[in-house]
């Protein structure tokens, strides 16, 4: 054995050490008996991590020494103290992710599951991270699903059409500006309109397709893991349970029920631990892609459509007032949906609209008076 393992031998248990000893603070300040449960289960799993390392040493020769924590692990456990542990579980989630990526292609680490393990503290934190102080009540532990993701249409829908209608006005107001013809703007706006319409349409597609194809992984990758260590999931999911403020023998009950259907557990765990609903994954890529496209098009076809029966300042003048008005009607429409008030939806999409194309009018009237 040489002295590389050894080192890395060493800064494995340093860093498990830590952990353990993070874990522990946690649970001291943790009033919650539910959710100090958890830590303490963490803590355990870490100590088996600990005497992992600490035997590699000893068949090495070598002696761990007298743990002492490190700087960032003294900040962080002051700082769980000060403020509470909700001030510093989204920092451990990012460490336990790096952890599991520290371990990958360590024989040693990977044969025990370490790496497994920390991917599921990781998810733990993730989830606890999530929910702020880690907390929901007993009341949101019922076999509920995530919010449903089948908004990506409506989502594409309302920014394709303020998209296209704030893309293209700027477009034909920058182009009025520099004092071309008519005609000129007509064409310039409707090859403005199309090309925002397929740019919104193939960037949607790729984002939910991409999307689908990363929620799809990972959904293998759970089964894979639900396979190999049914036991260590099941774990996983009654620490999130107390997490949600479940106790722990109900914890026990609830996991050990949906662990009777395979199916069943592959898609809880789906949804509680990655935050995934095996149904939706997503949404539909060619859906959102034609909702964006069309609802581009409907926005863009605003300011460009007076220039096909107007020229000089008429199709100006009215082309800035129908896209006035459409990008009232747009924010209305995003109130509607955001729950803002309707007022103040609506007058900001105006202002912030109106503003961008009298900016391009000017940028346009500059580059024409050059020319």
């Amino acid at each position: 054995m040489n002295k590389q393992d050894k080192r890395r031998y060493q800064a494995n248990w340093q860093a498990e050490s830590e952990a353990v000893y993070l874990y522990r603070r946690l649970g001291t300040t943790e009033e919650n008996p539910q959710l100090k449960e958890v830590y303490g289960k963490l803590a355990d799993n870490e100590e088996k991590h600990v005497a992992l390392w600490a035997g590699k040493l000893s068949e090495s020769g070598s002696d761990p020494g007298v743990f002492k924590p490190g700087l960032k692990t003294k900040i962080l456990a002051l700082l769980a103290k000060r403020l509470g542990a909700g001030s510093v579980i989204p920092l451990i989630a990012s460490i336990e992710k790096g952890a599991a990526g520290e371990y990958a292609g360590q024989t040693e680490a990977e044969i025990p599951g370490l790496v497994r393990d920390e991917n599921s503290h990781a998810r733990v934190f993730s989830y606890l991270a999530r929910s702020g102080s880690g907390l929901e009540g007993s009341e949101v532990a019922r076999f509920e699903g995530r919010h449903r993701t089948g908004g990506n249409a409506l989502r594409a829908g309302v920014l394709g059409a303020n998209d296209g209608l704030v893309s293209v006005f700027c477009i034909v107001m920058g182009v009025a500006g520099a004092g071309v013809a008519g005609p000129i703007i007509l064409v310039t706006g409707v090859a403005g309109l199309l090309a925002c319409a397929l740019s919104m349409a193939l960037g949607e597609w790729l984002s939910v397709q991409n999307a689908r194809e990363l929620y799809e992984n990972q959904l293998r990758i759970e089964a894979q893991e639900l396979e190999e260590a049914p036991e260590e999931e099941k774990e996983e999911l009654i620490l999130i349970y107390q997490a949600k403020g479940v106790g722990r023998a109900q914890a026990e009950q609830m996991a050990n029920q949906i662990f009777l259907d395979k199916a069943a557990t592959l898609d809880t765990l789906a949804r509680e631990e990655l935050s995934i609903d095996p149904q939706e994954l997503g949404g539909s890529a060619w859906e959102a892609a034609f909702t964006s496209f069309v609802l581009c098009v409907i926005g863009g076809i605003i300011p460009v459509f007076p220039y096909f029966f107007l020229t000089g300042w008429e199709g100006l003048a009215v082309s800035a007032l129908a896209s006035a008005v459409g990008l009232f009607l747009l924010g209305f429409i995003s109130s509607m949906i955001t729950g803002l008030n309707w007022v103040w939806g609506s007058a900001r999409q105006v202002i912030f609209g109106v503003a961008a194309a009298a900016v391009t009018f000017g940028i346009g009237g500059l580059i024409g008076v050059a020319l």
